[in-house]
């Protein structure tokens, strides 16, 4: 999974000329851990969605701007929007279902 920043957000999420997955997450989050290893599954099977994490102590300011308030938060983006947002930690299945229509492609 591609780490982003603050200063690459921009670049590499809202100018992605695919849909983005962003997991906000910091070290000290156990839940966040448990999360990350589902997410880069999925990275490996759904070659047309990008994923990446943003280390929320690290880049503040991105994460404000998105208002997660609490972590994980996985947001989808696409064409520079926001589009669908999963909070908590959930099992693969829930994640491929909420984001079905751009794992799938269809």
């Amino acid at each position: 999974m591609l780490e982003i920043t603050d200063a690459t957000f921009d670049q590499d999420v809202l100018r992605a000329d695919a849909p983005v997955v962003v997991d906000f997450w910091a070290p000290w989050c156990g839940p966040c851990k448990a999360v990350e290893p589902i997410l880069q599954q999925l990275a490996e099977t759904h070659e047309h969605v990008r994923f990446a994490k943003l280390d929320i102590d690290e880049n503040v300011e991105t994460a404000v701007r998105y208002s997660v308030l609490s972590i994980p938060t996985a947001i989808l983006f696409e064409g520079g929007e926001e589009r669908e947002r999963v909070v908590g930690a959930r099992s693969r299945s829930h994640y491929e279902k909420v984001w079905e229509p751009w794992l799938t492609g269809s």
